[in-house]
């Protein structure tokens, strides 16, 4: 199913699509941090925005249709220019385990590479209970920075701790 994917940057016209889909996957629990009522109008535009004015922001089509997207943006402080931060990636869940997730994520971090020679960290934070989330980001490069213990309130009641993870740009 790859191999029909097109991996493009996003635009303002995207909106509305990329709302369904944040909603639809927020509709599992567990399948991002918001809940489906946290995905609104106006969420989808701070980091479209964000994303469009400091950072990178792709999708992934298939048929015509966005199946998955990817964002992150400078954190706006001037020590941390060289910093992409709050990464969030988001999949269809009928496409989930078919390689789109790798294929959009490496997309990514390869235009880091070749458009964005000032980023040398990109950020994202996981939960600790999805481990095949964090076997992914490890894959792609990621390395696991510490625990933020008891920070997330866990879709079975209790609480668990966030993982932050980064990626570092060569420096060889």
């Amino acid at each position: 199913m790859t191999e029909t994917l097109t991996i493009r940057k996003a635009d303002p016209a995207d909106r509305q699509a990329i709302l369904n889909l944040y909603q639809k996957v927020a509709s599992f629990p567990g399948g991002i941090a918001r809940v489906k009522d946290e995905i609104t109008p106006g969420y989808i535009d701070r980091f479209m925005n964000g994303a469009r004015e400091r950072g990178l922001e792709l999708v992934a089509e298939h048929a015509g249709r966005i199946v998955a997207e990817i964002h992150a943006a400078r954190p706006g402080i001037s020590v941390f220019h060289h910093v992409l931060s709050d990464l969030t990636i988001v999949v269809d869940p009928d496409f989930q385990g078919k390689g789109t997730g790798r294929k959009l994520f490496t997309g990514f971090l390869n235009r880091i590479r070749e458009e964005f020679p000032d980023i040398l960290r990109v950020e994202l934070i996981a939960r600790e209970s999805n481990r095949s989330a964090l076997r992914f980001y490890t894959s792609l490069g990621f390395r696991q920075e510490g625990r933020f213990e008891g920070r997330i309130h866990s879709v079975t009641g209790g609480f668990e701790a966030d993982i932050p993870m980064a990626w570092m740009r060569d420096q060889g």
